[in-house]
This record gives structure tokens, sequence and C-alpha cells, in this order.
């Protein structure tokens, strides 16, 4: 990625960077790979899980990119990177196009300042020995410190009204709160420091369907009033399509695909996209009844040992010996519609030949253009022209 960053099916209403071109925040070639060690004396690296394996994108001030896919697909593992909880293997973050990659503690403060993170389980992130008073109140207290006139809440009780919260609770611990109320604690102490970019881990999958959609409400509204940034993980397709700009679909620790919104759900290219949304339910009975199901067979492969070629290949209804031995590149399409596959689906003979090879690809993939609608299913040694 260049410094200056032309950000792929950006949105109107939002900032494409900050005042120097940036993008405000950056993911290249990111990598995290857990060693797996053996040995009782002396540890032995026997193996490496590939947690995440080459993502990168953009984000854009005041955007909201989702992030999907099953279960182990490393969608928390990418944004516990992202706020340097984890230490990435290779690659490189940057936020306001500076380095934040192996920043130090010390580094990593102003930024943490800056980007926070709502965990999926509230009653797990709370410090069950701290009341509400002290969860909210001493991040709220700093920022004060750091800083006066950020626009941000100016009072416990007025940040713990804006997050819907009664001011009069603030004395109270965790467990005295229903899931939903916790919640909004974790929120609200995200929301303490004034930060630009928050990272919401699967925040309403343990919530009631009802509480889910107040949470939800709750977050569109404070973007609206923070001009916040988000990347929104779940596993909620209709979720992650009511509350998303940009959504990217994982799998294995890879990006399968990148797109707009409400294009990826009208117009999915990856046959792992194509299934998954065939997986939602439909509310209407009898189109839910009527409408043809893709069903995606197998367990997802061993991430310790993913397969070579296309990760998803193993499982795939329309692979062929190319998908198991050439990676695909992220072949970006019209409207920075991002997907990594070499037999796509919904795409004519003139998008193909109108696509490029995205710089977001990873590093391994090859160049091969995808193949056109209605072409022969060949090896992988069938001639294709090279993506631009």
């Amino acid at each position: 990625m260049s410094d200056s960053v032309d950000i792929p099916g950006a949105v109107p209403g939002v900032t494409d960077g900050d005042s120097n071109g940036h993008a405000l925040l950056e993911v290249d070639h990111l990598k995290l790979y857990f060693p797996i060690k053996s040995g009782l004396l002396i540890d032995r690296h026997v193996g490496q899980v590939h947690a995440v394996d080459d993502v990168s994108f953009s984000l854009a001030q005041g955007e909201t990119l989702g992030i999907v896919g099953e279960s182990g697909c490393g969608k928390t593992t990418l944004v516990r990177c992202l706020i340097r909880l984890l230490e990435p293997t290779e690659g490189a973050i940057r936020f306001h196009g500076k380095d934040i990659t192996h920043s130090g503690r010390r580094e990593l403060t102003p930024v943490r300042r800056e980007m926070q993170m709502v965990f999926q389980d509230p009653q797990a992130s709370l410090n069950p020995r701290k009341r509400v008073s002290q969860i909210v109140g001493r991040p709220l207290k700093e920022q004060q410190h750091e800083a006066s006139g950020t626009g941000g809440p100016r009072s416990l009780g007025e940040l713990l009204e804006r997050v819907g919260l009664n001011p009069e609770h603030v004395n109270r611990f965790p467990h005295e709160f229903s899931g939903g109320q916790r919640q909004r604690i974790g929120i609200a102490r995200a929301l303490a420091v004034n930060p630009k970019v928050i990272l919401l881990d699967e925040p309403v999958s343990a919530l009631d369907v009802s509480i889910q959609a107040q949470v939800i409400n709750l977050l569109e509204q404070l973007q609206e009033d923070f001009r916040l940034t988000y990347v929104f993980v779940a596993h909620d397709l209709s979720v992650v399509r009511h509350v998303s700009d940009r959504i990217a679909v994982m799998y294995l620790g890879k990006v399968m695909e990148l797109s707009p919104s409400e294009e990826l759900y009208s117009k999915p290219i990856h046959p792992y996209t194509d299934a998954l949304l065939a997986a939602v339910p439909i509310p209407d009975p009898k189109e839910n009844r009527e409408r043809v199901r893709r069903v995606v067979s197998g367990e997802p492969p061993n991430p310790i040992s993913p397969p070579s070629g296309c990760r998803f290949h193993t499982r795939c209804p329309r692979a062929t010996d190319v998908c198991s031995t050439v990676e695909p590149p992220l072949t970006e399409y019209a409207n920075g519609h991002l997907s990594a596959c070499h037999h796509p689906l919904n795409v004519t003979t003139q998008e193909i030949a109108a696509a490029t090879r995205s710089p977001a690809s990873p590093l391994s993939a090859g160049d091969t253009r995808p193949e056109e609608p209605g072409g022969e299913s060949g090896s992988a040694s069938t001639a294709r022209a090279p993506l631009g």
C-alpha cells in the first residue's frame, strides 16, 4: 500500500483519510502464526497455527468495516492484532500513517486512547471487583486530564446516559446488571477516552434478539454523534449487513471477499460467500422453502497445515485442479469489489476482462485471470491471461 491510499469501495459520507492523505487505519499483509511447541525441558518448535495469513485492507474515518466468517477463521485474532493485544508475526499496521506493528507499551499508550475495543463477553471483560464508577470513571478522568474540549462526554453521568444507563447505577458491580446492560458499560468504557476507532468483537452475539437491536441502534447513534470508525466482527450476516459500509469475508485466516455491503448480498462473487448467504434464514416461510440451498460439505481444514492453492478448494463445489495448486489473487472488479476465486460467480466476461489484481492480494498468490463464465473447467496448466 502506498502512503496515499485509495480505499476500494469507499462510501459517500466518509473521509478517505487524515489531512496527510493516509487512511485512518492500514493493514498491510498482516500475519499472525501461533507457535506449537513440544518438550518438557527444551521447547521444540514443531508447527504453527496460521490464525491470520496475509490480510490487507484500509479503513476510512467514519466507516464501518464488517468482518464475517465461520468460527476459527481468524476474525477475533485479527482485531486483537489491530489493537496490539497480540503482536503480529509479519506485515504492518499503520494508524494515522504511523507504523505501530511492533511498538512498545509506551508508544502504544496514545494509540490506545484513539483505538478502543468492545469484547464479546461483557461479563468476562469487566472487573467483577470494580464498581461502574471505577470501570468507566477512571478512563474518563484520564482523558479529561490529557485533553479538554475534545467533544466527548464531560461527566460520568452524561456518559452513562449516552449509552442508555441510569446514572444512579454508578455504585453497582457488573454482576448486578443484565447482559445487555453490561455490554453498554463496555461501550461506555470504550467511549470514555474519546476514541476515533472502536473494534467490536461480536458485541451482540451473547444477547437476546430484542437487546441486540437496542445495542446496534445505540452503536449507530454513537457513530453519528462522535464520528466514530468501527471494525465490527460478527457471525450473524443480517446484523453485519445492517451496520456495515463494507464487509470482509474470512476463511482459514485469509480474506476471500471484500465488498461494499449491499453489493455483497446482491452479488456474491466467491462460492464461500454465496454459501454463507444461503445459510441465512428468510423470514417468509414460503420463500425460505422454495429457495435453492447451496450446502458446503465437510469441515474447515486444519489451520496448522492449511491446504495449498485456494484455502476453500477442499470444500468448494466449483473447484478444479488449478484451485489446489495456485492461490488466487484478490481480483478487483467494478465498484471496489474484491474476490479471491479462480471460478467466480455472478460476473460477466466483460467484468473479468476489466478486472485487475488488487494490491491487497496475498504475496503468495498467483496472477492468473479468473475463468470466464462458460469456460472449460481447466487444470493448473490451462493458459489464462495474467491480471493487470
